[in-house]
């Protein structure tokens, strides 16, 4: 598994692209913006996108899915609670026709990979994060010192600490990719992230 961090948009909004090395098959995680660079990258390494994956459904981790999917084919994956179908609050994005809704525990596999779909709510009410093998892609639930915002419409700080008491509960170490910023590890945010320090005395 090869996992490319192209950050986009203003806010560099990390997109990733995780690729079978043996089948030159990837899935797109949080094609936040730059839809020609995502694709460029695509092309350049001769990459065949299955799928689209997003954390959660806030602007700057949704704004290229439409065209990304249009020209891949690939299919957007997205927890049904972060729909902005009948929801006020700020959350732009509405799975396309053909869209899948995932949610807490399921599995997808796509590029020949697996991923674990994780219910991590508080940034977002359908915040997840993704598991592929030894890799966690948070979105902005988890990152490097630090967690998600949790004063938007939408937000819970209550269950953004049960969320990151829930990852650092998890058995092992991983590799953890964030939705901004650099990546870590989930060892290194279990001994030095205040707040993952204090989700787990709950």
């Amino acid at each position: 598994m090869l996992i490319k961090t192209i950050p986009v948009g203003q806010l560099e909004e990390n997109c990733y692209v995780v690729t079978n090395e043996r089948t030159l098959e990837c899935v797109v995680i949080d094609p936040g913006d730059e839809s020609n660079t995502i694709l460029d990258y695509l092309e350049l390494n001769r990459l065949t996108c299955r799928a689209i994956f997003i954390t959660h459904g806030h602007f700057d981790h949704v704004g290229a899915v439409d065209t990304v999917a249009e020209e891949t084919g690939a299919t957007v994956y997205m927890n049904r609670r972060d729909d902005t179908s009948g929801r006020s609050f700020h959350l732009p994005y509405s799975l396309p026709e053909g869209g899948v809704s995932y949610d807490d525990g399921d599995v997808i596999e796509a590029a020949g990979l697996r991923f674990e779909i994780i219910a991590t709510p508080g940034h977002s009410p359908g915040s997840v994060t993704i598991r592929c093998e030894n890799a966690l892609f948070t979105g902005d639930t988890l990152f490097r010192g630090s967690c998600g915002r949790v004063d938007l419409d939408g937000s819970v700080p209550a269950d953004e600490l049960r969320s990151l008491k829930r990852l650092c509960s998890l058995e092992g170490d991983f590799e953890v990719y964030p939705g901004h910023m650099d990546s870590t590890t989930l060892e290194r945010e279990r001994m030095f992230n205040y707040y993952c320090r204090e989700a787990m005395k709950l």
